[in-house]
């Protein structure tokens, strides 16, 4: 272990796919070095999600912890097949999330999300990230499901792709487009309110 003040890797300088493949298989050896920096490179994202899930430090960074002893627990199962190592974690972390709000029954995800015609989709989000353009999507997506708050985060936030995203959630891809696209048309509702009573 590193000695003297730790502190998460920044986002441009984080291992490249193959340091962390190795760091990957390092860790699942029993590496504690690669642990903790696996850690170290996936804790800010992981809490900054946790945190915009479930609305509170607290139980942030209880949850946090959690995952992180999922990942110890497991990542001995982990494989490279269907999603990076990163979208592995946020499904942990997402759902250790839905396990907390089933424990206080305070959220219900959206079910059978039906799919946006190809033409309708690409106007809707054309038009809603245009006029969102500086605001904060943060504070625009307050008003939308909590699903939907979701993908737009793990999309707009952390920079998912839809397949990746769609690992995290459980989804179909589709379903992902299909959320997004609602979303968005949503936003670009709010917006056309805003922009009449201004």
């Amino acid at each position: 272990m590193a000695s003297g003040p730790t502190r998460t890797t920044p986002l441009n300088q984080r291992a490249s796919s193959q340091q962390l493949r190795r760091l990957v298989e390092q860790a699942q050896q029993g590496d504690r070095d690669a642990l903790e920096e696996l850690y170290l490179q996936h804790f800010d994202r992981i809490y900054s999600y946790l945190h915009m899930s479930v609305g509170n430090r607290h139980d942030a960074e209880d949850l946090t912890t959690q995952v992180f002893v999922k990942m110890l627990e497991s990542i001995g199962k982990f494989r490279w097949r269907s999603a990076p190592f990163s979208a592995w974690l946020f499904r942990i972390a997402h759902n250790l999330a839905m396990d907390h709000f089933r424990a206080n029954k305070r959220w219900q995800p959206e079910e059978d999300v039906p799919e946006p015609d190809p033409d309708e989709s690409t106007s809707a989000e054309h038009g809603a990230l245009q006029a969102i353009g500086q605001k904060s999507m943060l504070e625009l997506i307050e008003d939308l499901s909590p699903e939907q708050q979701q993908v737009l985060t793990l999309k707009f936030v952390f920079n998912f792709a839809n397949a990746e995203a769609a690992t995290i959630l459980g989804k179909t891809e589709g379903a992902i487009k299909s959320l997004q696209h609602r979303a968005l048309a949503s936003l670009q509702k709010q917006l056309d309110r805003r922009e009449k009573t201004l």
